[in-house]
């Protein structure tokens, strides 16, 4: 029997560890004290259908040594779920420290292996029409994964630390969204490719400014001491986001970031702005709006590039103010755009802690208390609203203040997968405070620690759509493209995003260096000719 005072240590090792390699050892040695490594290895439980799980694994392990393709290619089209059997549920990852039952895993990488397999046999086994349709379709019906980083003030540095784990361990969604202070993390995300991430300081572009002067960063949270700046707050995202469009941004990296505005004016809807619904909107415009805190900042009117590659007005009749106010985790939309349907929720919110489910199991009496709770919160949180668009700009902190709760109590605010930093900013005023630059790196490194414990969930509930996304990656720009004509485009990959400029290029010099290899054949084939018709006439 495990004693308190080893899982104490073993947890506290968890806590400060810094590396995921260095968490996943601790982690693995508190499930072996406290019996979780046991609960792994026992497939029956209550929480998923362990029996179905056991017999789909089982019969895609014989069609597999076997070699029947054909059934094996029929079982996988009964249907990829990711919730099959209830082995997506977060109760199941929530049991032991480093990762969920077994056979689930072993199920996930059974499909895993026999999708590979499938991709790369011979058009004689299988036609690559056949392929081409079923990876198309299971592409579009398992779906995809999409991160949303929420606002929260000074903050949003949580965010970088859980961009950076996710970028080290290869498993950043191609779907991003940001509000508030975390759509500058998502416009970075946007603007600049997985390896000038890898290189990049954000912390120190921030702190020093597009013209090195220290200041601009505690001048963007702390108002100068009275109110905060809108000029200060522009100075930082040009310090840290490039001159691009969102549709200049897709090209250069592939990234579908979405940033959410809302509207200053009543009657208008929030907007989602990206590389889909507004390609040409500037993001450094997209942030600053979405950071533009009602009774805090003015009002930002957007700003795009025109045909002449000249910046101008975006909807010049309307101004846009902070996206948290009014969607600051955009599943739905973004489920209509990007065909999402899973999403891993960074949330920074100082609050937010005490509204995110725990478990699946909440008390009806508990659960109709909050309800009714949110309810009147609301409701008087929306009279205070009338009254800063009168009197708000003669309190700038305060409304700070009044703001993250509003958009809190407004909104749902979990994902299938829940990132929560830890942090000390408990009261929400300390959001506008002076930060130093280490105190900024320390909340970047706790935006690691708390992605640790989730690295195996994401791992594990994303594997089968990046193993989708990576095969037909190959079958459209790589080494499993067919040759022209010998197939067309199923109907489902019309949802497909569009190609990048680079995916463009190589595709062109693929084209171009198979049209070489054609026409080098004809030559020589054409000389072979001669030569054979000129032997047969001297022969003559």
């Amino acid at each position: 029997m495990a004693s308190k005072s080893e899982l104490r240590q073993l947890e506290e090792h968890m806590d400060t560890a810094q590396s995921y390699e260095d968490w996943l050892s601790a982690a693995r040695d508190h499930d072996a004290l406290t019996g979780k490594a046991e609960w792994r290895q026992e497939e029956p439980s209550e929480l998923y259908d362990h029996a179905q799980i056991r017999y789909r694994l089982d019969r895609l392990r014989k069609f597999r040594k076997q070699k029947d393709w054909t059934s094996l290619l029929y079982a996988l089209n009964e249907g990829i779920h990711g919730n099959m059997g209830g082995m997506g549920k977060s109760v199941l990852y929530r049991q032991a420290r480093s990762g969920t039952k077994v056979v689930i895993e072993q199920y996930i990488q059974e499909i895993d292996d026999a999708l590979r397999l499938l991709a790369e046999l011979p058009d004689e086994v299988i036609p690559t029409q056949q392929k081409l349709d079923f990876f198309y379709r299971s592409n579009v019906c398992y779906g995809r994964s999409a991160l949303m980083l929420s606002g929260g003030g000074v903050l949003g540095f949580l965010h970088v630390g859980v961009v950076s784990e996710l970028l080290r361990q290869g498993l950043l969604p191609r779907v991003v969204s940001g509000s508030s202070a975390g759509s500058i993390v998502a416009a970075a995300l946007a603007a600049y490719t997985d390896e000038e991430m890898a290189e990049l300081d954000l912390v120190g572009m921030m702190e020093s400014g597009e013209d090195g002067n220290k200041g601009v960063l505690w001048q963007w949270v702390s108002g100068m001491g009275s109110r905060l700046s809108a000029e200060d707050t522009e100075k930082l995202i040009a310090a840290t986001i490039p001159d691009l469009t969102f549709g200049e941004a897709y090209a250069k990296t592939g990234r579908q970031v979405s940033i959410t505005v809302a509207p200053a004016e009543p009657h208008q809807r929030s907007r989602l702005l990206n590389a889909v619904s507004s390609p040409n909107v500037y993001l450094r415009s997209a942030a600053m709006a979405s950071c533009a805190i009602p009774g805090v900042f003015p009002a930002v009117m957007l700003q795009a590039k025109n045909e002449l590659g000249e910046a101008q007005p975006y909807l010049p009749a309307r101004r846009w103010v902070d996206g948290s106010v009014a969607d600051d985790l955009p599943a739905k939309r973004l489920s209509r755009l990007f065909s999402t349907n899973h999403y891993i929720v960074s949330m920074v919110n100082p609050i937010a802690r005490a509204f995110l489910p725990r478990d699946d199991k909440v008390r009806p009496l508990r659960q109709a208390a909050t309800s009714l709770g949110m309810g009147i919160g609301r409701e008087m949180l929306n009279f205070y609203r009338g009254v800063a668009k009168k009197y708000g700009e003669n309190w700038p902190k305060f409304n700070m203040m009044m703001h993250s709760v509003h958009a809190l109590l407004d909104q749902e605010y979990s994902g299938d997968i829940n990132i929560v930093p830890k942090f000390r900013f408990q009261n929400p005023l300390n959001l506008i405070t002076q930060p130093n630059e280490e105190e900024l790196r320390q909340l970047v490194k706790e935006g690691e620690r708390a992605t640790y414990s989730r690295i195996e969930p994401i791992r594990r509930c994303t594997q089968i759509s990046r193993t989708l996304e990576e095969i037909l990656h190959r079958f459209e720009y790589g080494d499993l493209r067919p040759a022209p004509g010998t197939y067309r485009r199923p109907k489902s990959s019309r949802r497909r995003p569009p190609p990048t400029a680079a995916q463009k290029k190589a595709l062109k010099s693929a084209m171009a260096s198979r049209s070489g290899k054609v026409s080098r054949s004809r030559t020589a084939g054409g000389a072979n000719r001669s030569a054979a018709s000129v032997k047969k006439r001297s022969i003559a």
